[in-house]
């Protein structure tokens, strides 16, 4: 029978065992009331407008301020990291815009689903071993994980709002246990950003107003993920073959130099989402989008929106191929769907869409017709 633990120093030791046992990259503790600063800078975020639709940002600010409002019974905050580095420049694909750029992250299973199992384990035996009470938490609740990431000493939150750390770079997924055990926290990690400005510089969409500061709403994640209705037409052009997420001011980070590729199998570039094709794309019907991204984060923005987000790169690709798949897509049960056909075929294909411009007089969804008078020389 394994005994209690009652030392803080070994119950630490503990965590980290099992920490890197999970497949963690990085382990450290904070306070709960370590990030008196967060709160400011998010009501100024939500104040600016740049959260943009995600409206559950200002409706859950006083939760987020301080860990102890989510649970006053909180005493100790362990961040933990996960390395999800690619094995390849993720820039790469951009220069193939016969092929979709979708975001590292979601190139294999859900990162929620691979790391809440596992903090679960490594809280259970916190209690086990300890007593107390536990919460876990990754991305699913009202937690700042960046600024306490940085309290904490795994990094710090670079110009481009990401945690970005010395020994593992820019690639790393966040979670965390709150606990009722007293734990001694580590330092706060210091900004080794310098003069750099490499992040801010590679954003296509010019998402960063100030150092340190995101407008969501010109952020390429943002439009083709959080962004519901159509992506305005000022961001189209240069979303490029971006079908999914950015991972440009990630990739700019000189700090990724010592970044290593994911060790976890689950993490790792499945070979069908490394570089699909826009044509296979543009032919998924629900149950085929479905079946592709089981599992993936793709699934939860729903098969309109992924295929609003393809012809918008069909748009961007100059490849006449794919010419008969977009025109059939103006048929398509989805005005967000049909809205961004219209603005894809104009550009791949100007004699195809002035053979279609009749379709407007049969249009009932206005902001279709709005697409088809944008593009539409009458």
């Amino acid at each position: 029978m394994r005994t209690s633990i009652s030392d803080p120093k070994r119950l630490r030791e503990l965590i980290e065992r099992e920490a890197r046992a999970a497949g963690f990259a990085a382990v450290a503790v904070t306070r709960p009331d370590a990030i008196p600063q967060a709160p400011a800078r998010l009501a100024r975020f939500v104040a600016d407008g740049f959260h943009g639709s995600m409206g559950w940002i200002e409706e859950t600010l006083a939760r987020r301020a301080d860990p102890s409002v989510l649970w006053p019974e909180v005493r100790s905050v362990i961040v933990l990291a996960m390395n999800y580095g690619p094995d390849s420049d993720p820039r790469e694909i951009l220069s193939r815009p016969d092929r979709a750029a979708i975001s590292v992250y979601a190139q294999n299973r859900d990162y929620h689903d691979v790391m809440k199992g596992r903090l679960k384990e490594i809280a259970g035996k916190i209690v086990a071993r300890a007593g107390g009470d536990v919460k876990v938490f990754v991305d699913t609740a009202p937690v700042m994980e960046k600024p306490l990431a940085e309290a904490a000493g795994l990094g710090w939150q670079g110009k481009h709002t990401n945690l970005v750390s010395r020994a593992h770079g820019s690639w790393l997924f966040l979670g965390s246990i709150f606990t009722t055990a007293e734990l001694e926290p580590d330092s706060r990690e210091d900004d080794h950003c310098g003069s750099c400005r490499a992040c801010l510089d590679a954003c296509p969409t010019n998402a960063f107003p100030a150092p340190y500061r995101l407008d969501a709403r010109r952020c390429i994640s943002y439009l083709t993920i959080e962004n519901k209705g159509p992506i305005p037409a000022e961001f189209r052009e240069a979303i490029g073959n971006r079908i999914y997420g950015c991972d440009d001011c990630l990739a700019a980070c000189p700090w990724n130099k010592f970044a290593q590729a994911a060790s976890e199998a689950k993490l790792a570039a499945r070979d069908d989402l490394r570089a699909p094709k826009l044509i296979d794309l543009l032919e998924l019907d629900d149950t085929a989008f479905r079946a592709l991204f089981s599992g993936s984060p793709v699934k939860r923005i729903g098969r309109d929106r992924f295929i609003r987000n393809v012809l918008i790169a069909a748009g961007n690709s100059g490849d006449g191929a794919l010419t008969e798949q977009v025109r059939s897509l103006l048929g398509d049960p989805s005005p967000l769907v049909r809205g961004a056909a219209v603005w894809a075929l104009s550009r791949l294909a100007p004699e195809a869409f002035l053979s279609c411009a009749g379709r407007v007089e049969n249009e009932e969804d206005e902001d279709v017709r709005q697409e088809w008078m944008a593009v539409n020389r009458w």
